[in-house]
């Protein structure tokens, strides 16, 4: 790996954009709860509705555009939507809450997962995570979770990472994990935002992932760039499908 890119350290100035993204981000997601529009995100758009209705999941860039560029960085801002049929909101949220069982559930990229701690609403957990593009690299993440309820049948979720930090010669006796916010920079923040509504025999399901990784370095473009440009969409889009998954089977 260290042939690919050399090792970053994440530095203040781009630490304070992702803050000031994060908390803009999150201000006008409240804004949405006060106003007279739709809860969720796909049913702002009637096109994007009707393809969710049909089974598709729908993952777009937040803001229409690419990445946001910030000092050393890039902070990718994705939304996904998918319907799960035939099933509860109690039993959705009861499926994302079975952090020990993540690990099957979201594989191969969720590698090891377990529940730190749980109070009420309030979980922090941690996961073990494979990021597989051209190159592979190993992250011991941790983070906390807060769900909230509207009402019976709409529920919030927040998620964000308390530590990021790169795993060298992960599972061989030689591994080791280096200091947070050091390494090759893949991932080094990474917010969700959960919305959930049981309606029509069904749950809608949507997340907004927000992350920060390192910018592409010059040259390096052909081995940099598919990992942190494509791969934010990619886990999007499989965190869905696996939610879907694991909550169908045995259903059909």
């Amino acid at each position: 790996m260290a042939q690919t890119a050399d090792p970053e350290q994440l530095r203040p100035p781009t630490i304070q954009a992702f803050d000031t993204y994060i908390k803009t981000a999150e201000l006008a997601a409240e804004a949405t709860l006060r106003a007279a529009g739709p809860f969720l995100w796909s049913e702002m758009d009637s096109a994007r509705a009707r393809h969710i209705q049909e089974g598709r999941i729908v993952a777009e860039f937040w803001t229409g555009r690419g990445p946001v560029k910030v000092p050393d960085g890039l902070i990718h801002d994705w939304v996904g939507a998918a319907l799960i049929p035939g099933t509860t909101v109690d039993e959705t949220l009861a499926l994302i809450q079975d952090y020990d069982n993540h690990e099957n559930i979201y594989k191969p990229e969720v590698l090891a997962s377990r529940l730190i701690s749980h109070h009420g609403d309030d979980f922090k957990i941690y996961l073990r995570l494979l990021k597989k593009k051209i190159i592979t690299v190993i992250l011991d993440t941790d983070h906390e979770v807060n769900y909230a309820s509207l009402d019976r049948s709409r529920w919030m979720c927040r998620s964000y990472t308390t530590r990021i930090a790169e795993v060298e010669k992960a599972g061989s006796p030689g591994e080791r994990v280096l200091p947070p916010d050091t390494g090759h920079g893949f991932l080094w923040r990474l917010y969700s935002y959960w919305r959930f509504e049981e309606r029509g025999g069904g749950v809608y399901i949507e997340c907004r992932a927000i992350s920060l990784t390192r910018d592409v370095p010059f040259g390096l473009g052909w081995a940099i760039e598919p990992i942190i440009q494509k791969l934010p969409r990619e886990s999007l889009i499989k965190t869905l499908e696996d939610t879907r998954k694991a909550l169908q089977t045995g259903k059909t």
